[in-house]
């Protein structure tokens, strides 16, 4: 498997590749909305138009499954901006990869900053076949929702506007839900909370750095022979086909649970009945 290539700032251990990641995702999602809603027209409209009318009927059918529309639309645009982010997001590391190697500790820097990973990898190689030159892979371009701090941000964003609504807009049902059917079911409840935080960012995490995973091994394939390299070609078209339909649907699923959570919190008991 390849490094991250981490460094140490101010006592935080900062991935570079995350960060990177992440901005080219905003970057991306931003044109793509900025072009398609900048010549709109009702007489004429544009591919990319139709494309975001398309999506944004898609997502309120979204919203709609989960809550009355009307409760529903003002949260329109958190919904089209979390799926878009998080498809691009999924896609990032399908295309291609960066990679550097580094069998020098001094020359494991960037920016002035040393690559606490690398130098660290690089040590502990030594030590174990001292006299052996030891190198570390560092992968710079990958799908940010295949590191568990970007779906775990992203799950705690959905969670603090869910529940932060719920105590809001819904005072008393929302508390009231934590102590029913009976008051003692209160520590389970909040447990049950807890779990859905949880495993709304572990699975969009859990799917996309299987893929990758998948995609390192075919390509460590391809390098290991001609014949691995024939075959590995195919095997990564199949894949990386496979992994834009996964990636689509992590996306949708995400988002319609953030939904779900956002209903759940808004609604009291006997309106969800």
């Amino acid at each position: 498997m390849h490094e991250a290539p981490v460094i140490e700032l101010g006592g935080l251990h900062i991935d570079l590749s995350v960060v990177l990641m992440l901005v080219v995702t905003c970057t991306i999602v931003f044109v793509i909305a900025r072009l398609a809603t900048r010549n709109l027209s009702v007489e004429n409209p544009g591919k990319l138009q139709n494309f975001l009318e398309w999506a944004v009927e898609f997502v309120q059918n979204m919203i709609s499954s989960t809550m009355d529309l009307k409760k529903g639309k003002p949260f329109l645009s958190l919904a089209m901006t979390m799926i878009m982010f998080i498809f691009v997001a999924n896609m990032l590391g399908l295309p291609f990869g960066v990679v550097t190697e580094y069998d020098n500790p001094a020359k494991a820097t960037i920016f002035g900053q040393e690559i606490t990973s690398v130098t660290k990898v690089l040590a502990e190689e030594h030590e174990k076949h001292p006299g052996e030159e030891a190198h570390a892979e560092v992968a710079w371009w990958k799908s940010p929702t295949a590191d568990l701090s970007v779906t775990m941000a992203l799950a705690l964003l959905v969670f603090v506007i869910s529940h932060g609504l719920g105590m809001i807009k819904n005072t008393k049902n929302y508390f009231k839900h934590y102590v029913q059917p009976y008051p003692f079911f209160l520590p389970i409840n909040i447990i049950e909370q807890l779990s859905k935080l949880l495993t709304h960012g572990v699975r969009l995490y859990a799917n996309i750095f299987a893929g990758e995973v998948l995609i390192s091994t075919i390509m460590t394939l391809a390098k290991a022979s001609v014949v691995g390299a024939i075959f590995s070609v195919p095997l990564l078209m199949v894949w990386d086909g496979f992994s834009i339909f996964v990636g689509a649907i992590q996306a949708f699923v995400f988002v319609i649970l953030m939904m779900v959570y956002i209903s759940q919190n808004l609604e009291s008991h006997e309106e969800e009945h």
